[in-house]
């Protein structure tokens, strides 16, 4: 997905330099404290209630599969899918037999999670429930997963919390988070531009990275693992990309409809990025962007 990100690889060499953009987060996030997240939390739902989710994530299954290995799921295992969207992980774990709780706080999406479940015959539980107050006791589950899904919430050290909190000790932690600077981090930096992101709420592409990782996991984790993988985003062209993310990938959805007339600039911006990442030539639009696999094994 891009150009590789140094911290995704795990190379330690300039985790000065995000310890020093963590701190500088961290001010702006006193400096907001008076935010109130729940407000920022309720947009965010909105934005991915946008359009409809499922249209791009089932494009995503081959994470959700390559995530079940790595974090080596077995039959009868409990496992719990966070952030689940349209149910890739979820049903990937279904796959290999184990015993599958999908949340998301978003229950459309899980309405077309469940469509997929049943259409393959596989028994999963769905719920909706929100990444930072999960409804479920300590130490519930074996394996605790979640695709592009837990990095979004705007409270990000209550999340590795909840994802630590019900989480066996033994377990594993399987996440994978898109990388600064992969198409996708690329692709929210230029939306950002146009239409800036709450102040005090940290970027969803640090989950991305190593240090970040560590510093939200590492006091619950006997072992954190990472591996810098891509997905390839395939389209007909860089103006096919654009539509359908326009009309079905929420925050790209929203953050046209709020520019009105002035749209017209963040369009030209993500055909751009798009070209740049390209690697199709003449045979269609072929853009990798790379993302972090990560299992972590809980103390």
């Amino acid at each position: 997905m891009g150009p590789a990100s140094q911290y995704a690889r795990g190379d330690r060499s300039d985790i000065g330099s995000i310890s020093r953009l963590q701190g500088a987060q961290q001010t702006m996030s006193t400096a907001a404290a008076a935010i109130d997240l729940s407000v920022i939390k309720t947009r965010q739902q909105a934005a991915w209630a946008a359009g409809d989710y499922s249209v791009i994530g089932t494009t995503l299954q081959i994470v959700g599969e390559m995530l079940a290995e790595a974090a080596d799921v077995r039959p009868d295992e409990d496992v719990l899918d966070v952030a689940a969207g349209n149910g890739n992980a979820s049903l990937a774990a279904a796959r290999r037999g184990a015993r599958v709780t999908s949340t998301d706080y978003v229950p459309a999406l899980l309405e077309r999670a469940n469509e997929r479940a049943y259409a393959e015959r596989l028994a999963i539980n769905f719920r909706t429930a929100d990444a930072e107050a999960l409804a479920f006791r300590a130490a519930s589950f074996d394996v605790v997963m979640s695709t592009f899904g837990v990095m979004f919430t705007p409270d990000q050290a209550r999340a590795a919390r909840e994802l630590a909190r019900v989480c066996k000790p033994g377990g594993r932690i399987a996440l994978a988070n898109w990388t600064p600077e992969s198409f996708v981090g690329q692709l929210f930096k230029t939306i950002g531009k146009h239409v800036p992101p709450p102040a005090g709420v940290q970027s969803p592409a640090l989950w991305g990275t190593v240090a970040r990782l560590q510093e939200l996991f590492g006091g619950d984790a006997q072992n954190i693992e990472s591996t810098t993988r891509q997905f390839n985003f395939r389209y007909r062209s860089a103006r096919d990309f654009l539509e359908v993310f326009r009309a079905w990938y929420g925050p790209v959805h929203k953050a046209f409809a709020a520019l009105g007339d002035k749209a017209g600039a963040l369009e030209q911006d993500i055909l751009v990025l798009c070209e740049r990442f390209d690697r199709g030539g003449k045979r269609g639009l072929v853009i990798p962007s790379d993302y972090l696999e990560v299992v972590i094994t809980r103390r």
